[in-house]
Formats: C-alpha cells, structure tokens, sequence
C-alpha cells in the first residue's frame, strides 16, 4: 500500500499540471435564413407588411411545408419579444393551438407551446415542436420549428392534415413572457389554410390598405366631388 500511495499522488499531481480541459458543447451551426423565393413552390408563405418585403422585412410572415410526418414552421417579426401562429376554427382567438417563439431576456428564443382560453394565452407544457432553431437579430425574433402532422386526439393540440384559421401575432415579453400583441386586430388568413396547398400570400399592413377598398375609393370620389362642386 505504501508503495502505491506515491504512485498515486504523483498521477493526480501530473493531471492538474497539464490541465485537461473540461467537455465543451459542439458549435452550433449559424441560423440559416428564411428563403422567400421558395414560397408558393415548395412551401406556404404569408406576408404581412409593405408590397415586396421578404421574411427580413414583413411586419410578420410565416412559411410551412410537409417534411415526411412533419410540418416545418417559420416564423419572423419585426419585435424584440415574441412571434406566433395559432390554428383555429373560426377567425376569432378563444379555444385555439398556438405556437409561439418567444425572446427571453438572456438571449435565447425558445418555441412554446399555448392555448387559447378567451383572451388569454395559457402555456402548456405539453408541447409538440422539435427540431426548435431561432435567432434575435436586428430586433427581429426568427425562429424554425417542426411538429407532427398527425397527434393523438388532444383539445390543445390539432391534427394539421385538417384545414385551419391561421391567427398571426406578435408584440412584446417580459422577462421571457409573453405580454399583449402589438395591435389590436392581428391579421387571420382570409380562409382555412391546407399544408398541403402551397401558396405565396400577400397581406398588406394597415398602413397600406387604407385606401384599397372599394369603399374608401367611393368615398374619395364623393369628397373630391363634394370639394369641386362646392356647397350650395
């Protein structure tokens, strides 16, 4: 025993020398951009925002496409908060599967899984993504996700192979939780969405539709009329 003790001492006294480093985490690989000239071809897309903007650039947009049992979500918002869609029956939030990627305050965005119950989002901790990816980056949350296209019967989780609403929201977190959206009537795909119909929807923000309906066009011909004939 005696022996061995020095052998020993001098094992552990040469492991500290040359300082062994401890296990490191694998790099990880840098966020791959969101490609918007793939949209309508091999993946759905909506833009919300200004005519042309792109996923760097919309006020919101969103793509999906199939992969294998999968559907690949990308998200992308002009916030520094949170990002999400829902899936919903009707064009109304209450009684709806939401999926969010929300910023937190140490950097990170994670994707969270919620349902709505009336107004409020409640987290639930059953929560269907994988494959979860996102960056923050010119005060923009981006985030990519998969989750299955098929799920056992569930209230807060629907089967995407059925036709849904999709409810578009972003806004601000708070210490990594989410708070009100940004405006108060986020937009809602004007039809049920199908994951398996590819298309390249464009929306445009508030700013940009207010003269665009046939409603205001009528009016601004009354009121230039009203103003060239004058008053009685």
């Amino acid at each position: 025993l005696l022996l061995f003790t020095p052998c020993i001492y001098l094992v552990v006294l040469s492991s500290h020398s040359t300082g062994y480093p401890f296990p490191t985490a694998p790099p990880v690989d840098p966020f791959a951009k969101i490609r918007v000239d793939d949209c309508g071809k091999i993946k759905g897309c909506f833009r919300y925002g200004k005519p042309g903007c792109n996923a760097e650039t919309c006020d919101y947009f969103l793509s999906y496409r199939r992969i294998g049992a999968d559907v690949e979500f990308e998200l992308s918002a002009d916030t520094d908060g949170w990002v999400a869609v829902g899936f919903s029956s009707d064009k109304k939030m209450g009684g709806d599967d939401v999926m969010a990627c929300v910023h937190d305050d140490n950097g990170r965005v994670r994707i969270q899984h919620f349902y709505n119950v009336g107004q409020w989002a409640k987290e639930i901790q059953r929560n269907p993504a994988r494959d979860e990816e996102g960056v923050f980056e010119n005060n923009r949350v981006t985030c990519r996700f998969k989750r299955p296209v098929y799920v056992p019967r569930e209230e807060t989780i629907v089967d995407l192979h059925l036709s849904w609403y999709y409810l578009f929201a972003w806004g601000p977190a708070i210490q990594g939780s989410i708070t009100r959206h940004d405006i108060d009537s986020p937009p809602v795909s004007e039809r049920v969405v199908s994951i398996y119909k590819y298309e390249d929807i464009f929306m445009p923000s508030a700013a940009y539709q207010t003269f665009s309906s046939p409603f205001c066009l009528l009016l601004i011909v009354a009121l230039t009329f009203y103003l060239l004939m004058g008053t009685p």
